[in-house]
């Protein structure tokens, strides 16, 4: 590893480190105060429907957080996962509807064929992002943003904004709807996503040239790494994972349909990003903090449903939190500016 790069890292490294340290003090506490609160208020909260609803919606939040996250912290931003979402949708049931038709009782093919074209469509989707962002050198915002409209646009054409049934079974009760030592399924399948995703940001060269991309392009490129080839994968990534969650709410739902993920998934799993810690200049976050943050956001929106709160304030309180936590790593950088 050249200088330039082993440069880059001591500050990297000081500035995750602090910014996780404030930040894994004031997310456990929010998210105990909120569940303090809620057993308090409310019993319903503490219901074994409810609370599997809560872990099963976290789970769905976690996934397409985690890839956003490698994203922001290569310096970038992913408008397009909430239309990702649908497109796997719709496309993971056509798919199965058709290798049903074509291969009747043979449910491996037809599950495997349906979720092969379900995440090569967020294959897909990755790919057009990161050659435009690295490549033609636009910016990923805007990119995100075209790739978001069109995402959606062949989603609804696709289906006609009408559910898409005809799946299996056993790939909607067995596995979408199924529980494992009364988990359900999806819990099992994120878990095993951040595990993942852990591993890719501590152990592999891709997860540590991301954080020297985001942190620092310039000693980034001058030690030798492939810029474009790194923010190619962290798009592919974001959009593979926003595809497998549109599989598995199709799974669960029994069901592909084009109202899946939309801009409230988009701004959530921006929102887990940013609150779990991960700086929007780029360089800083961890998947981890970034699962908790998921946590806290889903139980948060449960509570506001419990407590009646309309539908239309909600969004009020995810924006002043997002805000809050902006300028809480806007003041960290100043801090570290200032030393």
């Amino acid at each position: 590893m050249s200088t330039a790069l082993a440069a880059s890292q001591p500050h990297t490294a000081t500035s995750l480190g602090r910014l996780i340290a404030g930040r894994i003090g004031f997310l456990p506490a929010l998210l105990v105060a909120l569940i303090v609160g809620m057993s308090v208020i409310d019993s319903q909260f503490y219901g074994v429907i409810n609370l599997l609803n809560i872990l099963r919606n976290a789970s769905f939040l976690a996934i397409v957080a985690c890839g956003q996250a490698l994203v922001i912290i290569a310096g970038g931003f992913d408008l397009s996962v909430g239309a990702v979402v649908a497109l796997a949708s719709v496309v993971t049931a056509k798919t199965m509807a058709a290798a049903s038709a074509a291969f009747p009782g043979n449910n491996a093919v037809i599950i495997a064929s349906g979720v092969a074209a379900g995440l090569g469509s967020g294959l897909a989707v990755g790919l057009v992002n990161g050659f435009c962002v690295a490549k033609l050198k636009v910016s990923g915002f805007v990119v995100t943003l075209g790739t978001m409209s069109a995402t959606a646009g062949v989603g609804l054409m696709i289906t006609s904004g009408i559910p898409v049934y005809g799946m299996p079974e056993v790939f909607v009760k067995g596995f979408g709807r199924a529980q494992v030592f009364g988990l359900p399924t999806a819990v099992y399948v994120a878990l095993a996503v951040i595990l993942v995703m852990m591993f890719i940001q501590r152990r592999t060269l891709f997860g540590r040239y991301v954080y020297a991309i985001g942190g620092n392009v310039d000693a980034a490129v001058v030690s030798g790494v492939s810029i474009q080839r790194h923010i190619v994968g962290t798009y592919v990534v974001s959009s593979v994972l926003a595809a497998l969650t549109g599989i598995l709410l199709t799974a669960q739902v029994g069901s592909g349909q084009a109202s899946f993920g939309g801009d409230r998934m988009m701004l959530q799993s921006i929102a887990a990003a940013v609150i779990g810690g991960v700086s929007l200049r780029g360089g800083v976050g961890r998947v981890e903090i970034v699962t908790i943050s998921a946590l806290f956001l889903t139980i948060l929106g449960n509570a506001l449903n419990l407590l009646h709160i309309n539908s239309r304030l909600q969004p009020v309180f995810l924006g002043v939190i997002m805000v809050a936590a902006v300028a809480l790593d806007e003041l960290s950088q100043r801090r570290r500016s200032r030393v």
